[in-house]
């Protein structure tokens, strides 16, 4: 009988914050926890501790005080931090693996693993410099950009195994040919957490009466990071044109950082009466969040970045909008409402006016959607694929 094993998880971010990146480093360690394994989570300073998971934090970077959300030259002080504190780890206690999250996460494991010969498990949620041009934190056509991509590709031959969120992702990195062993485990949902009727409809319609929404209004949810990248710009575009067109639509977006700004932004297209942001919503009350809207909108710009909100938005059967993506139709399948081009407002518009204009559509679909993330997208049997690949990945080192 295999024994359980210690897994050393290298969380370069704030961990635990409520979006998605964080959401699937949480759900991997509880359901390894489930099959019995032990499993240490090395992250940065801030975040919130999540009960029954074991959290080690670096030291505070004394002239940074809050966390941060995408590319950031501050994040490089941060792991070096992080680095430091993973090392103390590794002097004081024995693992059998480290499985690094993301570029930053897999690279400290692979330097730092290397005198114990301990091997790495990549965690993939997106290209490194796909990432930092769509944050626009990196030029594609600048002095940098070649030798980041350089270093993204380095990491990538560095790993024993990557595990990439999105089927897509691991067409990404086909170059690689048999050098890396490259394994899709896509992003799932904890559909016994997500699911309908989380409220009852008297207590759907007082929160939404209490976020001044009328009872007859069609709800678009969205539940995310506030930024560029993710297309709210677009999202708030498409909510001008559908007030423009006489549909009493509302928006209810949830998520941060960047609310001011946003707001801001729905104030000069003239839709702040119609677009309600509630603030950053705690990962516990997400459902309740979402069972207040009718359409959902998963409006992401990124081509290389998975979209795990969209198999919140699934398993919660809500019919959903996104744009023509790859990852989008990874998800979704024949079973989303697609708005193309990817980036164009009246696009996404016409897609969700369509959805509104007809509510039995928006039930089938729904209905269907939460059957999808049933079927394809368990953690239970993402896990149990995990482990299957660590004990692969250990089997290689041993011989």
């Amino acid at each position: 009988m295999n024994r359980p094993l210690r897994i050393l998880m290298i969380a370069p971010t704030s961990f635990f914050l409520d979006y998605g990146c964080h959401v699937r480093i949480l759900e991997e360690a509880r359901v390894l926890q489930r099959l019995g394994h032990q499993v240490t989570i090395a992250t940065y300073y801030l975040g919130r501790d999540i009960p029954g998971l074991e959290i080690v934090r670096c030291r505070p970077t004394p002239w940074r005080a809050d966390y941060e959300v995408g590319s950031s030259l501050h994040k490089l002080a941060f792991d070096v931090f992080l680095a430091w504190r993973v090392l103390g780890l590794l002097l004081r206690r024995r693992f059998d693996l480290i499985h690094g999250h993301l570029y930053e996460g897999a690279l400290i494991g692979r330097v730092l693993g290397r005198p114990w010969g301990l091997p790495v498990v990549f965690d993939r949620q997106g290209s490194l410099t796909g990432e930092m041009v769509d944050h626009r934190f990196l030029n594609p056509h600048g002095p940098w950009y070649r030798w980041v991509r350089l270093l993204e590709e380095r990491i990538n031959e560095m790993a024993d195994a990557i595990v990439t969120s999105t089927q897509q992702g691991a067409v990404q990195l086909s170059h690689l040919g048999n050098s890396v062993r490259i394994r899709p485990l896509p992003d799932c949902v904890n559909a016994d957490f997500f699911r309908p009727g989380v409220l009852s409809p008297d207590e759907v319609s007082a929160r939404r009466a209490a976020w001044g929404i009328p009872p007859q209004a069609t709800v678009v949810v969205y539940l995310g990071l506030l930024a560029d990248w993710q297309g709210i710009p677009q999202l708030l575009q498409a909510a001008r044109l559908l007030k423009e067109s006489g549909r009493e639509v509302y928006f209810l977006v949830g998520g941060f950082p960047a609310e001011a700004y946003y707001q801001g932004q729905a104030r000069r297209l003239g839709v702040d009466d119609r677009v309600v942001f509630t603030g950053k919503v705690p990962y516990d009350e997400s459902p309740a969040h979402l069972a207040l809207g009718d359409i959902a909108v998963a409006p992401k710009l990124s081509a290389t970045e998975g979209s795990g909100k969209i198999l919140n938005y699934m398993a919660m059967a809500l019919p959903t909008v996104a744009f023509d993506t790859p990852v989008s139709r990874e998800y979704l399948g024949s079973l989303g409402v697609y708005a193309s081009p990817p980036g164009d407002p009246k696009a996404l518009a016409r897609a969700i006016g369509a959805l509104v204009e007809q509510p039995d559509l928006r039930r089938a679909l729904g209905e269907e959607l939460r059957q999808r993330a049933l079927r394809h997208f368990s953690w239970d049997r993402a896990g149990r694929q995990l482990v299957k690949i660590y004990r692969e990945v250990l089997e290689r080192k041993r011989r």
